[in-house]
């Protein structure tokens, strides 16, 4: 079994290693953005790490656990996507199973109303942009189902509900390939990371865009990431398209385009792979 603190670590180093990306849209240690600085995230992220790990804690109490510690924090939603996608991975990292994303399996499989209702809280009191309210299974109201039901009736207008929903798929087969080739092109995690969120960005809409500006900005934030997607597969050198990339950040932040839920997908893509590194061997496949 791994320690609380092994997973801890594993998942504050995640969140660093996506800040070292040149992110276009998002918060990085290049330039800040939308009234965020990087130092906020690497503060969210210790702050969330403990609630988040604590050993046989429900995937529910570790939700609402790491947003009320990022709310004291720095009291703002930094990280709700992340803490969302985080929590179920944490907790099976926990787990005896031949195949890590079998463990996932068996976490999301567990999850219970008790899970819906902390998780709904959490929600509510991160209040991210564009919540809205819904006729099914809507966050401010107490919990009917379970929460990989709640997600699934949720998975088709939000990337990061869809996770639940197909044990990680996102993360599992296009996350961890991508980031694998870039890392065994280039060496360099910061490039390694860059190269996961590109590829999510290019491959669907990003469904914090779609929710604060609307399909069509997201469906051309997408066109543009899909360019950039095939330069960096081509590139020998990606640093040669860092002046475009900090060029696009730019006026994406002009806009306040903020392409968040990429950016979450990209750390629960870095928290699975160090978890690899970090698990008994028979368990680092898949």
């Amino acid at each position: 079994m791994t320690s609380a603190s092994v997973i801890a670590n594993a998942f504050t180093a995640a969140c660093r290693d996506e800040l070292d990306a040149p992110k276009p849209g998002n918060v990085h240690v290049f330039a800040p953005g939308h009234g965020m600085t990087a130092a906020q995230f690497i503060a969210s992220a210790n702050a969330a790490s403990g609630p988040l790990c604590v050993p046989h804690r429900r995937v529910g109490e570790r939700i609402f656990g790491a947003v009320e510690a990022t709310y004291a924090a720095i009291g703002l939603n930094t990280n709700l996507g992340i803490i969302l996608l985080c929590a179920p991975l944490a907790a099976a990292a926990e787990l005896e199973a031949p195949v890590f994303r079998d463990a996932v399996a068996d976490v999301l499989d567990g999850l219970d109303t008790g899970d819906a209702d902390r998780a709904f809280a959490a929600i509510v009191r991160a209040a991210p942009a564009g919540l809205g309210r819904v006729d099914r299974d809507d966050v401010h109201a107490p919990a009917k189902v379970t929460l990989k039901y709640a997600m699934a009736e949720a998975a088709h207008r939000d990337r990061v509900a869809r996770q639940y929903a197909t044990v990680f798929a996102d993360v599992f087969e296009l996350g961890l390939p991508r980031y694998d080739a870039a890392l065994t092109r280039w060496s360099d995690p910061k490039w390694g990371a860059l190269a996961v969120y590109i590829a999510f960005l290019a491959t669907a809409a990003d469904s914090h865009v779609v929710r604060k500006h609307g399909a069509a900005v997201a469906d051309d934030v997408c066109r543009t990431a899909s360019k950039f997607d095939a330069a960096l597969r081509s590139a020998t050198d990606p640093a040669h398209l860092l002046p475009e990339l900090l060029a696009w950040d730019a006026a994406l932040k002009a806009e306040n385009v903020n392409p968040g839920t990429s950016a979450d997908l990209t750390v629960a893509t870095l928290f699975v792979r160090r978890l690899g590194a970090i698990l008994p061997s028979r368990r680092n496949s898949g």
